[in-house]
Order: structure tokens, then sequence, then C-alpha cells
């Protein structure tokens, strides 16, 4: 490739990415023009867009999924009933969703309770993978809620710690 392409294809990553933080950073002003009961369909796909993923249930309840990670520090599932109005948005990087995260619960069962992770890490030797979600403590402080998985993709153990990219000086507040 050459230098002046490559310059463009970097130029294009970085346009990406300002307008994804960009959107992410607009999360609680989009919460806010939602209302449970009245908002329809339409109103949160304004907000938000098209979700990553729809789930339709046996009643007709559907389930949108907005990842924010690996970039943002929120997960967002926003539930349209069968009447077709927004039934709840729920933000699912919180305090009381990780304490739900113990051992023995399976890799599906923490996916829906925490959304998409930021990050995978398997370590073959030990037959373990990690799961990371970045999320902000107090609204403030960025960190990271890891979840080890054993050889059964069941939970062995999780952890909290800051987030080593603000420890590097690399992450974004």
């Amino acid at each position: 490739m050459r230098l002046a392409e490559h310059r463009l294809s970097l130029g294009r990553l970085v346009v990406v990415l300002a307008l994804a933080a960009g959107a992410v950073a607009c999360d609680p002003q989009r919460v806010g023009k939602l209302e449970e009961g009245v908002s329809t369909e339409v109103d949160v796909r304004k907000q938000f867009g098209d979700p990553v993923t729809v789930t339709v249930a046996a009643d007709g309840t559907r389930t949108m999924d907005y990842p924010r990670q690996p970039e943002g520090w929120a997960n967002y599932v926003i539930q349209i009933g069968p009447d077709g109005r927004m039934s709840s948005l729920r933000q699912l990087l919180s305090p009381d969703n990780f304490a739900k995260v113990q051992p023995g619960l399976t890799q599906q069962q923490v996916r829906e309770l925490l959304g998409r992770p930021a990050k995978t890490t398997p370590y073959a030797l030990k037959n373990e993978e990690v799961w990371d979600w970045r999320f902000k403590a107090d609204g403030q402080t960025s960190k990271l809620f890891s979840v080890t998985f054993d050889a059964k993709r069941q939970v062995l153990s999780t952890a909290m710690a800051d987030d080593p990219r603000d420890l590097q000086g690399g992450g974004r507040n």
C-alpha cells in the first residue's frame, strides 16, 4: 500500500471512530427523549438508529440491543411491547447486574445480563476465556468488569479493575 493510500485509510478510520464516540456521548440526551409507554419503535430508531440485534418473543415483544462496547461505557436493551410502544429501556452495565454474575452461569446467561463484551480473550493453555466490559463507576471513573469462563463455558470468577487504557493515558474520559 502506498503512503498516500495508507494516510487516506487511516483518515477514514479516524473519522469513523470520531463519529462513533460522538454517538456514544449523546446517549443520555437520546434516552431523555424517550418515554416508557409513550415512545414507539420509530421514536427509538430515530434516537438510537438500527439495533445490532432484534429478538421477537412469542407475545410479539421486540427486544432491541444497542451495545456501546468496546469504545463506550454502556450496553442498552430496549423493549417494544406488542402494542408497539417502548416498555423498557435499560442500561445493562450496572452494579446490580454485575452482582448477578455468579459462578456456574453460562456465557449466554452472562450475555443476557450484560450485553456484548468489549473484549474477549482466550487462554488456550488454561482452557479459559475472559470477557471484559468497560463502564463508568460513579459516572466518572473508567473501570473494567471481567468474567472468566471455564472449559464448560461457565463462570469461574469475576473481577473489577481500573480501565488500563486510562492508567496508560490512552483512554477517553
